[in-house]
């Protein structure tokens, strides 16, 4: 059988053929496309034409296209569904796609024919447009914060750099990942469970007999917070579930501290050889934020104000909590358990919501249906097409008028070969230069259905499901020329905003009807119930402090100066505390959301010194909100406003432009403040 990854695919959406890919031709498909890219961009910069867009910049986006196919497939397969030989063969390719990265990125040959085509429309002998200039603009940066400019012994240097970052990148994640697994707490008293549901034990066992183990086995979630710790009525199991999710990484066979020291240590060394004064400031300067000053300011804004809120809440969790257990003091594992009771007295509690929250009624009633009735598209699934597991659904995606738009593959259900969280991808970009149409994914962890039982959702779980669409809608509805500026091509700090702006659909009433309705009678979730979880959702002083610290954390992390910087992993601990005494958020009742130690988005996921972008773009997300408010809600005649002003032009423009076009005018902070109690 050949290499389907050597020649585009024959499949519908030319999806990877997934059912002939093996590791070994992802290897040889990756070592062919890196070199053909290479070829392909020295002819770029050895033609002696006059620079135009279309032997510059049509043939740059034009090449790598065996390497871009190879790399996109394999990601999602390895990420989703990981093998000890996928994993292997991540930790061969990281280090040399950053040395092909650097290759080009260093290469002054190809930087000085894209000042010569910059130079020739300064003159006006080329006419770029919108979309032109933008792509220009962000290559010469790319060059620039790449180290162009640097001498022969700094760019060796920043070679190096690179190459180490990657390698340590890929290692700190299957350590994570393993560490995860290891952490998941075994059940064998079946009394312990109180309070979960026969589904929900039906889980946990399968999930231990997967691993040959009697009893029950309750797996550990990326995060601090644990699902389960909602309802668990046993204070002592509750105890360990937390222990066991917060000391990830701190020692034994999975300790990432040392990794995620010399990963921090050798970024704030490349800072410096770059010309900035830390990590955090050569990442910011190119997002919306522009500068770590406007950063910091936005989260010591919000610092006190949440640390006043979270300590209200635990003072009244502390009595619940006394009347129970005159002798308990109020713990970090009581703090679930006792809101959600808490909210249930107060009238309403998510965790009644599980017997009308069928994934299935969820995707298509729900999810599907507000895409439907804001943009007009439609869903239908694609059984013969075969996704990177048999779990993996392919969904082709049509316009208003019936036309292939492109296509998303769902994956909704948690497994011990599948790393934590949720997420999208781009497995094809849309782009009029290829004339590609769109294929994206959608990851979750949602706990799989026992044998024979529905598959029914937490409330977070659907939360996770429409942002992660909102992630796709931004995929599928792109309308760019360019490749390299599709769908989720924009700054991290408003790649987030379209995801969060779609999680509120999830909350309109009208929608809610539609698809929560009870797995077995199919009744619709109760008027009164509908009305109070529409009115529980302002945000609680313990998930925005959660998020905060873990913000902080990331920038405390990469703005301390390298020779303040923990020299190993023995330090890792004490500058967390200090980090967050500093910031006045070091309420031990609310750990961070992400501990450093298994901190995957800033340490193997791309968010390094931007994770405070969830909060920066929750800033327009409120704004947008408001907009919606204001402009028919979940309409076509809204939706079509917000596709073709702010999906579409996806990262083609400067994203704040686009956004300024879309409202009149920059976000108002007051409307996030309002969602998350702190006023005006």
């Amino acid at each position: 059988m050949g290499n389907s990854l050597l020649a585009p695919s024959t499949l519908p959406f030319t999806l990877p053929d997934y059912a002939t890919i093996t590791t070994d031709h992802v290897r040889e498909a990756v070592t062919v496309g890196m070199q053909e890219q290479l070829t392909e961009l020295a002819a770029i910069a050895a033609d002696t034409a006059e620079p135009t867009v279309e032997n510059v910049l049509h043939a740059w986006e034009r090449s790598g296209a065996v390497l871009d196919r190879s790399v996109a497939a394999f990601w999602v397969a390895r990420s989703a569904d990981t093998t000890p030989e996928r994993d292997a063969l991540m930790a061969e390719l990281s280090p040399a796609l950053a040395t092909h990265s650097d290759a080009i990125l260093l290469d002054r040959g190809l930087y000085e024919r894209l000042r010569a085509l910059a130079d020739r429309a300064g003159r006006g002998e080329v006419e770029l447009d919108a979309q032109d200039s933008y792509n220009l603009q962000k290559r010469l940066t790319d060059y620039e914060r790449g180290g162009i400019t640097l001498g022969e012994d700094d760019q060796q240097r920043l070679r190096e750099l690179n190459t180490q970052l990657a390698a340590l990148s890929v290692e700190f994640e299957q350590v994570l990942s393993a560490g995860r697994n290891a952490a998941a707490v075994h059940v064998t008293d079946e009394a312990e469970l109180a309070g979960l549901s026969d589904d929900e034990k039906a889980t946990l066992r399968t999930a231990a007999r997967a691993r040959d183990l009697d009893g029950w086995l309750i797996p550990i979630v990326n995060t601090s917070g644990q699902p389960l710790l909602d309802v668990l009525e046993n204070r002592s199991l509750r105890q360990r579930i937390h222990q066991a999710s917060v000391s990830r990484g701190l020692g034994g066979e999975h300790d990432t501290r040392d990794l995620l020291v010399r990963i921090v240590r050798l970024r704030s060394e490349r800072a410096s050889l770059l010309g900035y004064a830390h990590h955090a400031a050569y990442a910011h300067e190119n997002t919306c934020a522009q500068n770590t000053g406007a950063v910091n300011d936005l989260l010591a804004r919000l610092a006190p104000g949440v640390v006043q809120i979270a300590e209200r809440e635990a003072e009244t969790l502390a009595k619940r909590l006394h009347a129970a257990d005159p002798a308990a003091a109020l713990e970090p594992w009581d703090w679930q358990f006792l809101a959600s009771r808490e909210a249930a007295e107060a009238g309403f509690d998510t965790d009644q919501l599980k017997p009308y929250l069928e994934f299935e009624r969820v995707l298509h009633d729900g999810v599907f249906a507000a895409a439907t009735a804001l943009y007009g598209i439609t869903f239908h699934e694609r059984a013969e097409l075969i996704g990177y597991t048999d779990q993996a659904r392919v969904f082709e995606v049509r316009d208003e008028d019936g036309t292939p738009l492109g296509a998303v593959v769902i994956d909704p259900y948690t497994r011990p070969t599948k790393k934590g969280g949720a997420w999208m991808t781009s497995l094809v970009k849309q782009a009029h230069l290829t004339g590609d149409l769109p294929v994206v994914t959608n990851t979750c962890n949602v706990p799989p259905p026992a044998a024979g039982s529905p598959s029914l959702m937490t409330w977070t779980n659907v939360i996770t499901l429409f942002h992660e669409f909102g992630h796709d809608l931004h995929g599928l509805l792109s309308d760019v020329r360019y490749p390299s500026r599709s769908g989720t091509a924009v700054p991290r700090d408003f790649v987030e905003f379209p995801s969060q702006v779609n999680e509120i659909w999830a909350w309109e009433p009208a929608l809610l009807t539609q698809f929560a309705r009870h797995h077995e009678t199919g009744e619709a979730l109760p008027q009164e119930w509908v009305e109070a979880l529409v009115a529980s959702r302002e945000e609680s002083g313990y998930h925005t402090l959660e998020l905060l610290k873990a913000m902080l954390l990331d920038q405390a992390w990469h703005q301390t100066p390298l020779e303040e910087l923990p020299e190993d992993g023995s330090g890792v601990e004490a500058f967390e505390t200090a980090a967050l005494e500093r910031a006045g958020v070091a309420f031990p009742l609310v750990p961070p959301r992400y501990r450093s130690t298994y901190f995957a988005h800033i340490f193997s996921g791309g968010y390094s010194a931007g994770y405070y972008s969830y909060l920066w773009s929750e800033v327009m997300d409120a704004d947008s909100v408001a907009w919606f408010r204001d402009n028919g809600g979940l309409s076509r005649e809204a939706g079509e406003t917000f596709r073709r002003g702010l999906l579409a032009p996806a990262g083609s423009v400067e994203a704040m432009d686009t956004y300024r076009a879309f409202r009149g005018a920059n976000p108002d902070v007051s409307h996030l403040l309002e969602r998350l109690g702190l006023g005006s």
